[in-house]
């Protein structure tokens, strides 16, 4: 595998290379990943999976040139001492030319590639966040060299889709944005493989366990959320606490349920929110909920480890994820997972994950929707109880990394043939 993502640079990609690396190892594969160097910080180690990194320009955009260069003459080394039978590129964090992409095969393997989203679509999400009022993209540098270099790097995304054997999409959206924008030849071969999540990091409340009520209780009132109903796991607080999960980056809309949130404390007055994520929005929203005068309503936490992550989304009442582009998304699924109803967009993928059995969908971009889809799940206890365990039941279903594993079994020995 080829990602540039990969803990401790975890992000939606390196966590799933992460766990279908394990996955397929533990079902007896040999895993190699080639990944950009991580600059001395450890390296989770799995039994079967093989970690080289390699080394990189840090310049936005350009990155994925120079660690695609150095990731094709590894993967050429490492195919030299030990015989490499298939290579699955994570897209779009490597971009190669067509000529890499012919030498690879020719010299390596056949090519199965997995398509995270496309740059072209995470320069349309920010330009749609920015119609919306969300935030100044500039003020990003890699944002703003998506803005900038989107379209000249969107032919290393055509070369991919053209050059590989397989393509994989991580959902019905990507698959459709690809063929919109690149509009490949009839016999272009591209399914789809919605990523899963960890099932065993991400679990429900366990009421009856000392040690996970005790954190529940820890958590309800470190954030001033914790009436009698709250700290006892019940649904029907009066004391609500809501989590939304995501960089602090333009197209995830964290304006946008700033904005809601005034409609939100007006049927729900001692709701409270927190925010998780790094990035350089975090000022500019804190100044904003004071303006809207709902700070004592809100916390950010840009630091928290994935254990206690974890632990905010078993205690939360309700995940919100105002996202206005995603390839697929996986802050939905992890709630799911953690038996927590959502509430999110309908808009791109997301459709594909959550729908009224697990949650509900708020028209784009509106934030006195997003603010009624939240107070109407709030109101409804027992119903969203209900949506929290259905949606724990859908992701063990149709949404795990075991599930991926044997998915892209298949499609490894197909590329074979």
């Amino acid at each position: 595998m080829l990602s540039g993502e990969y803990p401790p640079r975890w992000g939606g990609m390196g966590s799933v290379v992460y766990h279908l690396a394990g996955h397929l190892a533990k079902n007896g594969h040999r895993v190699s990943v080639i990944t950009r160097s991580n600059g001395g910080k450890t390296i989770p180690t799995q039994p079967g999976v093989e970690i080289i990194e390699v080394g990189w320009a840090p310049i936005p955009m350009q990155f994925t040139r120079s660690y695609g260069r150095t990731a094709l003459r590894a993967l050429e080394k490492l195919h030299r001492r030990s015989t490499v039978d298939v290579i699955h590129l994570h897209l779009p964090l490597i971009s190669w030319t067509k000529k890499q992409y012919l030498r690879a095969q020719k010299n390596v393997a056949p090519i199965v590639s997995s398509l995270h989203g496309s740059w072209l679509g995470e320069r349309d999400g920010m330009r749609l966040a920015a119609k919306y009022k969300e935030a100044a993209t500039w003020k990003n540098p890699n944002d703003l060299a998506i803005l900038l270099s989107g379209g000249w790097f969107a032919r290393f995304e055509r070369a991919g889709i053209l050059s590989s054997k397989i393509c994989v999409a991580n959902s019905n959206a990507t698959k459709e944005d690809f063929l919109s924008r690149y509009r490949p030849e009839k016999d272009w071969r591209c399914e789809v493989i919605h990523w899963g999540v960890d099932e065993t990091v991400f679990y429900p409340l366990n009421r009856d366990d000392e040690d996970s009520q005790l954190n529940h209780e820890r958590v309800r009132m470190k954030y001033g959320a914790d009436d009698e109903a709250a700290l006892s796991g019940e649904p029907d607080t009066k004391t609500p606490l809501l989590l939304a999960v995501g960089r602090l980056v333009a197209r995830k809309g964290n304006r946008l349920l700033l904005h809601s949130m005034p409609h939100i404390l007006e049927k729900n007055p001692q709701a409270k929110l927190v925010i998780v994520g790094r990035g350089h929005m975090r000022k500019s929203l804190l100044k904003q909920a004071r303006k809207l005068g709902i700070e004592r309503s809100v916390s950010i936490e840009s630091s928290l480890s994935f254990e206690e992550l974890a632990q905010l989304y078993r205690s939360a009442d309700l995940v919100v994820y105002p996202s206005y582009y995603e390839g697929q998304g996986l802050i939905p699924l992890e709630a799911m997972s953690s038996g927590t109803a959502v509430v999110t967009v309908d808009h791109g993928p997301l459709p594909e994950m959550v729908d009224s059995q697990v949650g509900s969908l708020f028209k784009l971009g509106d934030a006195e929707d997003l603010a009624a889809k939240v107070n109407a799940e709030l109101a409804d206890s027992q119903q969203r109880r209900v949506k929290g365990l259905t949606g724990r039941d859908k992701v063990l279903d149709l949404f795990t990394y075991a599930k991926n594993a044997a998915d892209f079994e298949k499609l490894y020995e197909e590329s074979r043939v």
